[in-house]
């Protein structure tokens, strides 16, 4: 009888993979952690003054037409909360400034064909803000939203 005898195959050490510094750098710049803000006013310091100044009347509009919300940081964008729901959420892009008010947007179509829209967003330029009556009317539309989704819970 044969006895069965196994052959080991010896393996090479694989090399070590040169990293650039290039490499290194952006490695170490994705793991920075970034300055959590954690109010609407630290938001609003850190765009600039024109945006600042589109977002402060848009955020007076909201406050103004929802007195109990609260103002909150969500999704790291300044929003404002009514009865534990969100209501809206607004902020500054590198171009424009934007409403995010949900998927209201749709069925208010027609009067905010003036402005760039996707499904839960209205962007704006700072120099051309949201009128007030088209913010009052979206925030009004959000709430009633918002107030049939918790009375559809209460009744189940």
């Amino acid at each position: 009888m044969r006895s069965k005898t196994t052959v080991k195959a010896k393996t090479k050490p694989r090399p070590k993979r040169k990293v650039s510094a290039r490499a290194k750098v952006s490695a170490s710049a994705k793991t920075k952690p970034k300055p959590t803000i954690k109010t609407i006013d630290q938001y609003l310091a850190a765009v600039s003054s024109d945006k600042r100044v589109a977002l402060q009347k848009l955020r007076r509009t909201i406050k103004a037409v929802a007195p109990r919300a609260e103002e909150c940081i969500s999704y790291q964008l300044p929003a404002f909360r009514l009865d534990g729901r969100m209501l809206v959420w607004f902020g500054a892009g590198a171009n424009h400034c934007a409403l995010y008010p949900g998927g209201i947007v749709k069925a208010l179509a027609r009067e905010l064909m003036a402005y760039k829209t996707s499904k839960g967003t209205i962007r704006f330029q700072p120099d051309n803000p949201l009128p007030a009556a088209l913010v009052r009317k979206l925030v009004k539309a959000r709430m009633a939203v918002n107030a049939a989704q918790l009375r559809q819970a209460a009744g189940r």
